[in-house]
């Protein structure tokens, strides 16, 4: 009976709470937000194709077949390649031992977990300069050995694993910790291994979590900029990835060619917000969780 008069009241409730407001309110809020969001994000979309188609079709296709902008792609796909499996790896890790383990030192792992969150990447690219430069306390042997991290391709996939490396983890360690840790005991008393564990019981109950993390992973190693343009030295062809080259042909005044490239870093954040949304309604699904 409670039940079927909640149900009754409930058209009720929502007609009359006072979170709704009138409808000039709920309107106005609307409005406020598509503003901003067209402001902010809808136009500045539509300027990068703009600029970019701004000599027809053929010049935007001729700027994206040059030497220095096929080689920034190749780079940034290589990086990416690099750091989003190392990160995944690391994300799962980090998130099965924190929230099915307890051990000393798991509060300084979820601090150093969050730590790219609120260091600045241009900060995090000089930190690795200083590490692995030439001036450095390593510089030395690093040369001896012929060894070249910064302004070189290691060093582009070291700071774009640190930029990136919470997003798998953050996504992860929530959900993992709401869902306990019953299901992989109850696998253990019936004498699954330790892999069995893992691929029968905990990823199939996080994979959703794991994709979503994999993806702003990749966009944002895609699109990370600040730390490696510190490490890079801008070497054209060779260490310039698509942010850094947009950068140069900018800076040279060769504006078609620079949105052209940017267009494709335009298209890329268009397809993970895509994904992104796609994602977010099947994990948010009850259904579906799982």
């Amino acid at each position: 009976m409670r039940n079927e008069a909640m149900v009754r009241i409930a058209p009720v409730i929502r007609r009359t709470s006072p979170i709704a407001g009138p409808p000039w309110f709920r309107m106005a809020l609307i409005a406020t937000s598509i503003i901003f969001i067209t402001a902010l994000i809808g136009l500045p979309v539509v300027a990068v194709f703009t600029e970019a188609l701004r000599k027809g079709f053929s010049a935007y296709t001729d700027s994206l077949q040059t030497e220095y902008a096929v080689a920034a792609i190749k780079l940034t796909l290589l990086v990416a390649a690099i750091s989003v499996p190392f990160n995944l790896v690391f994300g799962i890790a980090a998130s099965w031992a924190i929230t099915k383990f307890e051990f000393l030192g798991k509060q300084l792992l979820i601090t150093l977990i969050d730590l790219p969150f609120s260091v600045s990447p241009v900060i995090s690219g000089l930190i690795y300069v200083l590490l692995f430069g030439a001036n450095s306390v390593l510089g030395e042997w690093l040369i001896d050995n012929d060894v070249q991290i910064v302004f070189a391709v290691p060093g582009l996939v070291i700071a774009t694993i640190f930029v990136t490396f919470p997003f798998v983890a953050r996504e992860l360690i929530p959900l993992m910790q709401e869902q306990g840790t019953e299901e992989e005991e109850a696998a253990i008393l019936l004498g699954a291994s330790g892999w069995q564990l893992f691929f029968f019981v905990t990823l199939p109950n996080i994979k959703w979590a794991l994709l979503y993390g994999v993806l702003l992973c990749n966009a944002r190693a895609m699109g990370e900029f600040g730390a490696v343009s510190v490490v890079s030295g801008h070497i054209k062809g060779e260490t310039n990835t698509i942010p850094l080259h947009v950068e140069i042909l900018y800076n040279e005044y060769n504006f078609v060619a620079a949105f052209a490239v940017a267009s494709i870093l335009t298209l890329l954040a268009l397809i993970t917000l895509l994904l992104k949304t796609l994602l977010e309604n099947r994990f948010s699904s009850p259904t579906n969780r799982h």
